[in-house]
């Protein structure tokens, strides 16, 4: 069976799905706007939160890093804007005794190894792979050493490129998510199929990471087999940031985490039976 622990929680198959929250950077840099934002992912009933971590020096690319842009603090460098918006050990501390003061767990995308490092000391439930750094061998054999659980999403990759980043990680203790790597995403390139084809190619959970406006493809993706579903939260969709228009508001997350809860409920155990409120329809409606 098809199983990872995450925390406490076992997500795979005949497993409820495991939902989380991606706060991500829609914070814009803002510790207490965070907290909004893992209070209402609490509401809604999510398993989870997930944020992003980043050395900016390393990530940014060489060609990006003194392009000008327009932000809230004013015209400054792309790697300036990605300083502004990265959270330090001083807020992430305030978020992990947020975190355990409510009950929910947290946890994040890392695309460099010293954000690997630098989120040991959190004790980790498990690491996010971003799409974008699926084919860096290097980091990925970081993660691995880390010996804790992988989601690896597979948005802007060839079947080829997951199939040797699975090598790399190995299905041991890894998470498979489905995802597109457009913001937003058109309906027409979601392909939820793939969910069902990573199931049969891979011998681990499979999972959703979407960036579609509305609920009803998600909950979808939960329909036809993803363990893991993930979505973008915002306080307001149209606040600044590259991420927000493809993001879910608090009331949407809380529709999205009931209409899911709805779908596991209803799909049931694929055992045909005579159901006990069946009977009284069928004494009066059937002849013999």
């Amino acid at each position: 069976m098809k199983i990872v622990l995450i925390g406490d929680q076992k997500v795979g198959e005949n497993q409820p799905v495991y939902v989380v929250a991606e706060i991500g950077i829609n914070h814009n840099g803002n510790l207490e706007k965070a907290k909004h934002l893992i209070d209402a992912a609490k509401f809604a009933g999510c398993n989870a939160v997930k944020f992003q971590k980043r050395t900016p020096a390393l990530c940014v690319p060489t060609a990006e890093k003194d392009k000008m842009r327009d932000t809230p603090w004013g015209y400054i460098s792309y790697l300036d804007y990605r300083k502004k918006v990265e959270f330090g050990l001083e807020e992430y501390q305030e978020i992990d005794r947020y975190c355990r003061k409510l009950g929910i767990a947290w946890f994040a995308s890392c695309w460099d190894k010293p954000s690997i490092d630098f989120m040991k000391q959190f004790s980790p439930i498990c690491y996010k792979v971003p799409s974008a750094m699926l084919t860096d061998a290097g980091l990925l054999a970081h993660f691995r050493k880390t010996g804790r659980p992988i989601i690896l999403s597979t948005g802007m990759s060839t079947m080829k490129q997951i199939k040797s980043a699975v090598k790399l990680l190995s299905t041991k203790n890894l998470i498979l998510a489905h995802c597109t790597s457009t913001y937003p995403c058109p309906p027409e390139e979601l392909n939820l199929r793939m969910i069902q084809t990573l199931g049969k190619t891979f011998d681990c959970p499979i999972g959703y990471s979407g960036h579609e406006v509305g609920l009803p493809t998600s909950v979808a993706a939960a329909a036809i087999g993803a363990c893991y579903i993930e979505r973008h939260i915002t306080l307001d969709r149209a606040m600044w940031g590259s991420d927000q228009a493809a993001s879910v508001e608090p009331a949407g997350f809380a529709r999205l985490v009931k209409y899911i809860r709805a779908v596991e409920t209803a799909l049931g155990d694929g055992i045909k039976k005579v159901y006990d409120s069946e009977y009284p329809v069928m004494r009066r409606l059937r002849i013999r």
